[in-house]
């Protein structure tokens, strides 16, 4: 299992695409997970017990995965449509906290992208997200900080990138 790791609008998902592409080119059968697919604003990682349990834990025993993405059509997140996860060759998790401590001991690698400054991050992330959501990147880029901080994620990586 790899773990893309880094604050949002770092590039991590544009990173673990061209990762799964690669992968897939030469003939391995990767899977993408990402945070995102979990978090939303006021839960930025206390959902990890669902991914480990629907997906984590079931792709270590050789069984597929399960998990609920969250949908945010409605502009409120709740739970959405069923996404399996058949057992990859290697499972390229990505997103804020996908390299949080309590996950390395599964890591085969983990990749922290710091994608240049905070306002540059933000600036991508609001060109993505839209400019209606600038205070809730804010807010979280906020969090983040704090978080990667006390779980130590980008100096516990094997590889870092900016």
């Amino acid at each position: 299992m790899l773990a893309i790791d880094g604050p949002s609008g770092a590039g991590k998902s544009t990173l673990a695409a061209e990762v799964v592409a690669g992968l897939t080119a030469r003939g391995c059968r990767p899977a993408l997970v990402s945070t995102d697919a979990f978090a939303t604003w006021d839960d930025p990682v206390a959902w990890w017990p669902e991914l480990l349990d629907g997906v984590l834990r079931p792709l270590a025993g050789g069984v597929a995965g399960a998990y609920r993405r969250m949908d945010w059509s409605t502009g409120t997140p709740r739970p959405g449509e069923l996404v399996r996860v058949p057992v990859p060759d290697v499972l390229v998790l990505e997103g804020v906290s996908s390299g949080r401590a309590s996950a390395r001991p599964l890591l085969s690698h983990l990749c922290w992208l710091s994608g240049g400054s905070e306002a540059e991050r933000l600036a991508r992330a609001v060109e993505r997200d839209g400019a209606a959501a600038r205070a809730d990147l804010a807010r979280w880029q906020r969090f983040e900080r704090g978080w990667f901080a006390v779980d130590g994620t980008a100096e516990a990586a094997g590889t870092r990138l900016s």
